[in-house]
């Protein structure tokens, strides 16, 4: 299927410009006989959302293809299940034919380390011009050149388009945030999306102190849409689906308003030391047993 029957064109007055919702037309969901393993959608000319289907993975996340004038980024590369770099190859060739270029170096990060963001990354260790972002704190850490991690925030330059790297560790401990300063749109991996936010105990306060960090940075700088990794809430307030649901009828939007930023930060704080299971319209606090922690990147 060709990329462009499975793109949104989505105008652009301005690069940030307000949208409308929904951002996106109905993101594949399970239901369908004939469902593709992948689905592009874009947003502007230069930023690509792909979702993995339900059917190859239950996790059904969501990567993040963003290009500048000297590079592109990979945001994840999938749970497994599929080949997810077909996918990846022909929006990259599209925007290069029409960009009239031959080729664009690759770089492929990760929201976080766990395995239903980094199943593909094999697919993309031979691949010419590429780089692969390692999993660990302190290979994120040394990539990025994060001095002093979680604590620095740094700019990352794609060529004419900044991003900026927030160190996020809370539910995994490289976990980052990338916010778009061209479209201000803020990419929260697993930290915050419409469903179940998983936080071991003993990570809590790592999770508590990201939010604040987050939240400072982002303060006054017009977050525009907050997009994570996976949607696992219904439309219906409250409800999520049930775990490893094979399908998403009435899936809600991927999209969340920045406001719930601000509510998930209040409603963690309110929980004081112990993290609780708490329900809120667009996601759900979830608590989990500790998990083993890997020694903090060390300062050079």
């Amino acid at each position: 299927m060709k990329l462009a029957a499975l793109t949104l064109a989505l105008a652009l007055a301005l690069p940030g410009a307000a949208f409308a919702k929904p951002l996106f037309q109905p993101w594949i969901d399970g239901m369908a006989a004939n469902e593709p393993q992948t689905q592009v959608q874009r947003y502007g000319a230069d930023t690509f959302v792909i979702r993995q289907s339900v059917k190859t993975n239950f996790e059904a996340p969501f990567l993040y293809l963003l290009f500048g004038k000297d590079r592109a980024l990979l945001l994840d590369t999938g749970a497994g299940g599929l080949k997810i770099r077909p996918a990846v190859d022909d929006v990259i060739a599209d925007w290069l034919a029409a960009h009239h270029r031959g080729s664009i170096p690759l770089v492929v990060a990760h929201s976080h380390g766990h395995g239903d963001h980094h199943m593909g990354d094999a697919e993309f260790k031979d691949r010419p011009d590429t780089t692969v972002v390692g999993l660990a704190p302190a290979d994120v850490a040394a990539f990025f050149q994060i001095a002093d991690w979680p604590h620095d925030i740094v700019k990352y330059d794609l060529g004419g388009r900044v991003l900026d790297i927030v160190p996020t560790p809370g539910h995994q401990p490289s976990h980052i945030m990338v916010f778009d300063e061209k479209t201000r749109l803020l990419l929260s991996g697993d930290t915050l999306y419409p469903g179940r936010l998983y936080v071991p105990s003993n990570m809590f306060g790592d999770f508590r102190d990201s939010l604040d960090r987050v939240v400072a940075f982002t303060k006054g700088r017009r977050v525009s849409h907050v997009l994570g990794a996976h949607v696992e809430m219904t439309k219906a307030p409250g409800k999520d689906f049930a775990d490893a649901a094979p399908t998403h009828p009435d899936e809600r939007a991927l999209e969340l308003p920045y406001s719930d930023l601000l509510e998930l930060q209040a409603a963690v704080h309110k929980m004081g030391d112990t993290v609780v299971k708490d329900v809120h319209d667009d996601f759900i606090v979830f608590p989990l047993p500790p998990r083993p922690l890997p020694e903090r990147p060390k300062a050079p």
